[in-house]
């Protein structure tokens, strides 16, 4: 699976909800209650970040919820992009790129959503066959307006933001062109998670999933 061909089916994920719930899950036995919860709130796209030692069996069992498109997050070795196509991970995001991930992710058919957080980096990434990138750390890296700078001189590159990113500064991302959804960790607060409180997650999610301007 060529970049040119990950990044096109990383653009067709990225178009299914304006954000991407950005999941850091402690218990596996939270996974599919959370999962369901999501994608009833009208966000189908669940990064399950690879920080926890329930997040492969997370995303396996998030994986087998119907409507549910889930990928792993923080992919940055061989390793990860490996065991997460395993458990059954559609995608791969990871907060940058290397040539020894984009080796991993098309030996294992596995679409890559890879971070940069400049212009030089951008570039790079398009380089390497990548057009679709995360903008990561968004808020520190210089949130909506440093985006919107970009878009002049990279206009055929297209961001998902993440990284800062919450209720309140979503929008102001998502009305720029060159951005297509925000990942955002406030859909699943870990409080939240720990309590059961599946139906206002879902209340989140509901929210969230009519932020595009």
């Amino acid at each position: 699976m060529t970049p040119e061909s990950q990044s096109a089916r990383i653009r067709e994920i990225c178009a299914m909800a304006p954000v991407i719930p950005v999941i850091v899950i402690e218990d596996a036995a939270w996974a599919e209650p959370l999962a369901r919860s999501l994608v009833a709130g009208g966000l189908p796209v669940l990064e399950v970040t690879l920080r926890t030692p329930a997040a492969l069996e997370a995303i396996a069992a998030m994986a087998q919820v119907e409507g549910a498109v889930v990928g792993a997050g923080t992919v940055i070795t061989t390793q990860d992009a490996h065991r997460a196509r395993t458990a059954g991970a559609r995608f791969a995001v990871s907060p940058g790129l290397t040539d020894t991930l984009v080796g991993a992710c098309e030996e294992c058919a596995l679409p890559l959503l890879p971070g940069a957080a400049t212009a030089s980096e951008a570039m790079q990434a398009v380089e390497a066959g990548f057009d679709t990138l995360k903008f990561f750390p968004a808020g520190p890296a210089g949130g909506p307006a440093y985006l919107k700078a970009l878009a002049g001189p990279l206009p055929g590159i297209r961001f998902c933001p993440t990284g800062g990113v919450s209720a309140t500064n979503a929008p102001d991302y998502l009305a720029l062109s060159n951005v297509l959804c925000v990942g955002g960790s406030w859909i699943s607060p870990a409080d939240m998670m720990r309590a059961g409180d599946w139906a206002g997650i879902q209340a989140l999610a509901r929210q969230a999933a009519g932020l595009r301007p």
